[in-house]
């Protein structure tokens, strides 16, 4: 698949999409600065939430008090608190375009997918909780746009419908466990090799939840061609996505760590490299 201007797949580089979602708390500037911390880490992607809280926010849960750093507010208005709208994409869109760092959004429902098909945007994300919802997945798929679908707490026989919606087109497919943070004995990676097996027309990629770092390595090095993480300026911060996490520090060692790893991979030819020849003439005569 081809997203804007990258190749996504095959022999290409993995794209790597750095999840802000809704980490920046409904502030532009924290915004700003976690784009900032993606594109010093070599990201190739940041990644926001979209949604219409009246469509999302299921009714039973619209009137329900919690404590929020806006004082104790219904959920409802909570998710407007965190909801950007048009001002603030405007913002994003400028700064993403200034940057050369691409920018997309997950959508929630219709009314996001129509927002965000006002902008350039070069992909188009599926959330794991928006999997089974045909309806989203036939409007997004009558877009055109390339999609990246999460698969998280789906069955196989859920994510098989899904992607048959989005047959003939560009998209990927990225493995997911949807628990935040997710136990590192239950992350099943070689579920990477199951969708690769399945789904030979789909690149194949890992959004992970974990804490740490070693399963995004070990998923490239089984395949994976997208790689997406939550990041966040420091996981103490207030918010349900905020632990399960990447700091900065930690971002940029992913980038760097798995660029390492595809040099390391090599085609799988075996062949006697040009510094192993001195040493074998040295060593064999």
């Amino acid at each position: 698949m081809k997203i804007k201007n990258k190749n996504v797949g095959n022999d290409h580089q993995t794209y790597i999409i750095a999840e802000i979602g809704i980490n920046h708390n409904g502030d532009i500037d924290i915004a700003k600065k976690l784009i900032d911390v993606a594109v010093d880490a070599g990201c190739d992607a940041v990644k926001f939430q979209k949604r219409n809280p009246d469509v999302c926010v299921p009714e039973h849960q619209k009137s329900i008090m919690r404590e929020t750093p806006w004082g104790y507010i219904s959920y409802l208005d909570y998710k407007y608190k965190i909801e950007f709208g048009k001002k603030e994409y405007d913002l994003i869109d400028e700064y993403c375009n200034k940057k050369n760092i691409h920018w997309f959004v997950s959508c929630w429902d219709i009314d996001s997918v129509d927002f965000i098909t006002s902008y350039d945007t070069p992909c188009i994300k599926v959330a794991s909780a928006s999997i089974t919802e045909t309806e989203l997945l036939q409007h997004i798929r009558n877009t055109k746009i390339p999609t990246i679908l999460s698969t998280g707490m789906s069955t196989l026989d859920e994510v098989k419908n899904a992607v048959e919606i989005f047959s003939g087109s560009d998209y990927g497919l990225l493995h997911s466990v949807s628990t935040y943070p997710a136990p590192i004995d239950e992350l099943n990676l070689n579920v990477i090799n199951t969708y690769k097996d399945l789904f030979p027309t789909a690149v194949i990629g890992y959004s992970g939840h974990e804490v740490g770092l070693s399963p995004s390595y070990a998923a490239v090095a089984i395949g994976a061609k997208i790689i997406e993480r939550h990041i966040t300026l420091d996981r103490s911060l207030w918010g349900t996505d905020q632990s399960a996490s990447i700091e900065p520090q930690g971002l940029s060692m992913l980038v760097s760590n798995i660029r390492d790893i595809e040099k390391s991979l090599g085609d799988g030819k075996k062949n006697v490299t040009e510094g192993e020849k001195i040493i074998r003439k040295k060593l064999r005569g």
